[in-house]
């Protein structure tokens, strides 16, 4: 990303959260044969020291990626969008696009079966928990493991990361709660998430 030290965060607090809010992540790997991205959901090991996140594979992704051979680079996008110079101040006419994105970087550590099928079971069981009637693999696991040997587990213990949290912060206290009003209303560019972290970055500058 742009080097724009003014959003950099190194706050593994804010990191992990990104990771909670935002589970559909993208994972970039500059193989032997070019660049390769794919796209999955993912979880925190929330028990891990520092940043480490677990996933899996659909065959032959494993393969393309050369998974475990070299350093990955995963992105976290959370919310984004496009913020208007009719919400600054006069005279001030040059639009932006807010974002909050993290870069993470770590070599994947291939998982087991036994693991791999765990982390399946733990990735069903997080999104199911919010429907009225959850469903787990356990309703028949004999079939969910056959369907698992099609899949790659792996683990990645975060070595660096690269992220933006990129909110108008070089705007005035004034424009930026007009512009935390209109992300907040019925608007065309309305988005009430990424208010929400307007409101967060500048709450912890107030901290």
């Amino acid at each position: 990303m742009r080097k724009t030290p003014a959003y950099t965060t190194e706050d593994a607090t804010v990191i992990k959260r990104l990771i909670r809010e935002n589970p559909w992540l993208s994972y970039v790997s500059n193989t032997s044969t070019g660049m390769v991205a794919s796209h999955y959901a993912t979880l925190l090991e929330e028990d891990a020291d520092g940043i480490s996140i677990v996933s899996h594979f659909g065959r032959p992704d494993e393969k393309l990626h050369e998974l475990g051979e070299h350093e990955m680079l995963v992105i976290v996008q959370g919310p984004h969008g496009y913020i208007s110079p009719g919400w600054y101040a006069e005279g001030d006419f040059i639009p932006t696009w807010n974002h909050v994105t993290a870069h993470l970087y770590g070599t994947p550590e291939i998982l087991s079966p036994e693991e791999n099928f765990a982390v399946l079971q733990r990735l069903v069981d997080h999104f199911e928990q919010r429907m009225p009637h959850p469903v787990s693999l356990d309703v028949d696991e004999q079939y969910a493991r056959r369907v698992a040997t099609g899949t790659v587990g792996l683990r990645i213990r975060v070595t660096r990361v690269d992220a933006r949290l990129k909110l108008s912060q070089n705007k005035s206290p004034e424009v930026r709660e007009t512009i935390i009003r209109a992300l907040d209303g019925d608007g065309p560019y309305a988005h009430p998430g990424l208010a929400a972290e307007m409101r967060a970055v500048g709450l912890r500058a107030d901290e």
